[in-house]
């Protein structure tokens, strides 16, 4: 398959190497990342200013934008045709629960999936993540699986593996959504001027891990994997707003 890859921690982070590097043992692949660390751009495309390309001594091309401009360039522009598949990672942290909203990592994925392409979003479940050569050989087996049996249209998939050597894997599951606390209070500081700043605080912990969510899959050393979907219709809330509206 020819497959894209790209991420949101900049084209030099080791996640994104290990995941190229094992998919290229089988297929034919494309690196196509941002120049530098974009986490939490979410699904923003750059358009104030044209976008460059270049290229690292490795062959990984990068470019001055988010993820979605990344995966929206190459497989648009630097590829003749669209990929086979898009893949998305390995992102340095579990991406679970309401961060996929912020995710740059998931982004990228969307990005393929919306261009009709199979993409998933690989992510190591750690906030020190070390055992990035386990999240690359997952990649490897779901793209063989993909593969080997197609999905019938594209599939967006958002996969998080957890921090472990590949033998200690409790296996996989197919997990929904679980959701997170409310984020911490932003933080106030001041720059050298005495002007204030504001950091934006840590991600709250689990609210909704409960048995079947991607929190408990990764809390029992399980790789979760969960279907994505980009519908944000609230579809319970049609009828609703409708007799709201003629009340």
């Amino acid at each position: 398959m020819r497959i894209l890859i790209s991420n949101d921690d900049g084209y030099f982070a080791p996640g994104l190497a290990a995941l190229a590097g094992a998919l290229a043992e089988h297929h034919d692949v494309l690196v196509c990342a941002p120049e530098r660390d974009r986490s939490g751009a979410s699904n923003s495309l750059t358009l104030d200013r044209p976008l460059t390309v270049r290229t690292a001594p490795n062959g990984f091309r990068y470019v001055n934008g988010t993820p979605t401009d990344c995966v929206h360039l190459a497989a648009t522009g630097l590829m003749e045709t669209l990929p086979d598949m898009v893949v998305s990672g390995i992102n340095h942290g579990a991406n679970m629960g309401d961060d996929t909203i912020y995710s740059g990592t998931v982004a990228a994925a969307t990005e393929g999936f919306l261009l009709g392409v199979p993409s998933m979003a690989v992510s190591l479940a750690s906030r020190n993540p070390a055992h990035f050569e386990t999240a690359a050989r997952v990649a490897v087996e779901l793209a063989a699986r993909i593969e080997r049996d197609p999905f019938r249209g594209a599939v967006l998939l958002n996969v998080n593996v957890p921090d472990l050597p590949y033998e200690a894997l409790a296996g996989h599951r197919v997990t929904r959504l679980g959701r997170r606390h409310r984020a911490a209070p932003v933080i106030k500081s001041a720059n050298p001027r005495g002007e204030a700043i504001w950091w934006v605080g840590p991600p709250g912990l689990a609210a909704d891990a409960a048995e079947g969510t991607d929190f408990d899959a990764i809390a029992q050393g399980l790789v979760s994997i969960t279907p994505l979907s980009i519908d944000l219709t609230a579809y319970p809330q049609l009828d609703f707003i409708e007799s709201w509206l003629h009340a």
